[in-house]
């Protein structure tokens, strides 16, 4: 059965229909692909960021705990600052080099440097 709790309807106001479900509009995450057919992006970025420049890694397919974990590791790698926002990797600083070095030792074989 669904969860069909209360809170998920505030917007709600009532349905006599007995079957009715109510949509949340959830969608449900994109399935990872494997390590070897993601098609990854490296680039340098210095926009809206105050004069200081982040290394860029775009073009993951997956959820976004899977994400998240890979951003941890180049962050670890990298020895250096960053975050996972709308689907990329920021990291602190240019390491386009080291990142692709670590992507390619992690079976990523589909990276470019832009």
């Amino acid at each position: 059965m669904q969860n069909n709790d209360w809170k998920d309807r505030l917007g709600m106001v009532y349905s006599t229909n007995p079957d009715f479900r109510y949509d949340t509009g959830d969608k449900p995450e994109e399935e990872t692909l494997p390590e070897e057919k993601q098609a990854l992006r490296i680039s340098l970025d210095r926009r809206n960021r105050g004069g200081k420049t982040v290394t860029l890694i775009s073009g993951f397919r997956g959820n976004s705990n899977d994400l998240a974990a890979l951003g941890k590791l180049l962050k670890v790698k990298c020895g250096a600052g960053g975050s996972v926002k709308d689907g990329e990797i920021i990291i602190q600083g240019d390491f386009r080099r080291k990142v692709a070095e670590v992507l390619a030792k992690e079976g990523y074989g589909k990276t470019k440097i832009v």
